[in-house]
């Protein structure tokens, strides 16, 4: 058979070690689950510490490989560790998914009512960790040949939702990032693409919004029916896997067609 596209490996994830920021929690515990159900080795860096031993032990029960590191993706010292112990346990790195993120805990409120420390917060987790995580497995993948970086962003982005203005000047920042970035490592082979999520029913989100926020979340949506974090795996997966392999800068929007671009 001719060289080309595999259909039966296309998606086929079996032994990479992928690391998952804030895989321990909320959306990131999907993540992690599903990549390991996939045949990924995952690594879980999470600041809640407790949380991610737990599910990387979940996955190592039903058979799975995982990691779990307490991990402060804002911290220099912290993230390399993270990635040196990655290598260590696993010798290699194919996939980075930048999903960690200031959010749950953020008030909403007028922009103008925003402390500024709580901005700087903001900006230190959601961009500066991205920045740190990509620069710390950047070695790896480039010594590899190859990798895949995948960026949480949000779809708040294109409608320019109020209330939490930093975590939506944040969100729009990892956009020009993820560009900024293919173009500076494409010739390492390494493929750098966002992903912006509608308003999720996770555990974090549900714990951090009102019955009256979430009751009109559906509307204006193509699929009227509440966005879970099952409906997110498939587009991470297809970013992490060789189906996308010639895809990078890029941004895939998944929030049942509410936005459009």
């Amino acid at each position: 058979m001719a060289d080309g596209f595999d259909p039966r490996r296309a998606y086929d994830l079996g032994g990479r070690v992928v690391i998952v920021t804030g895989g321990g929690t909320g959306i990131g515990m999907v993540y992690s689950q599903i990549l390991a159900e996939a045949g990924a080795k995952v690594v879980l860096a999470d600041l809640a510490a407790e949380e991610g031993d737990r599910v990387a032990q979940e996955i190592r029960d039903s058979g799975g490989e995982a990691l779990s590191i307490a991990t402060d993706v804002k911290d220099e010292v912290m993230v390399e560790s993270m990635v040196n112990l990655t290598m260590e346990k696993f010798g290699q790195v194919n996939g980075l998914i930048n999903n960690a993120s200031m959010m749950s805990v953020l008030p909403r409120g007028e922009w103008f009512n925003i402390p500024p420390d709580e901005w700087d917060s903001v900006m230190q987790v959601n961009l500066k960790g991205i920045f740190l995580c990509c620069r710390a497995v950047y070695p790896h993948m480039k010594a590899q040949g190859g990798g895949r970086i995948v960026n949480i962003s949000s779809s708040r982005i294109w409608r320019g939702n109020p209330n939490r203005l930093h975590y939506t000047t944040s969100k729009a920042g990892v956009i020009g990032l993820t560009r900024a970035l293919a173009r500076e490592v494409g010739d390492d082979n390494i493929g750098v693409n966002a992903v912006t999520p509608g308003f999720t029913l996770s555990a974090t989100q549900i714990a951090s919004s009102s019955s009256n926020y979430m009751a009109g979340r559906d509307e204006g949506k193509c699929f009227k029916r509440p966005q879970v974090p099952d409906d997110l795996v498939g587009t991470v997966l297809f970013l992490l896997s060789d189906a996308s392999a010639y895809m990078t800068g890029q941004t895939l929007n998944v929030d049942g067609g509410q936005s459009m671009h």
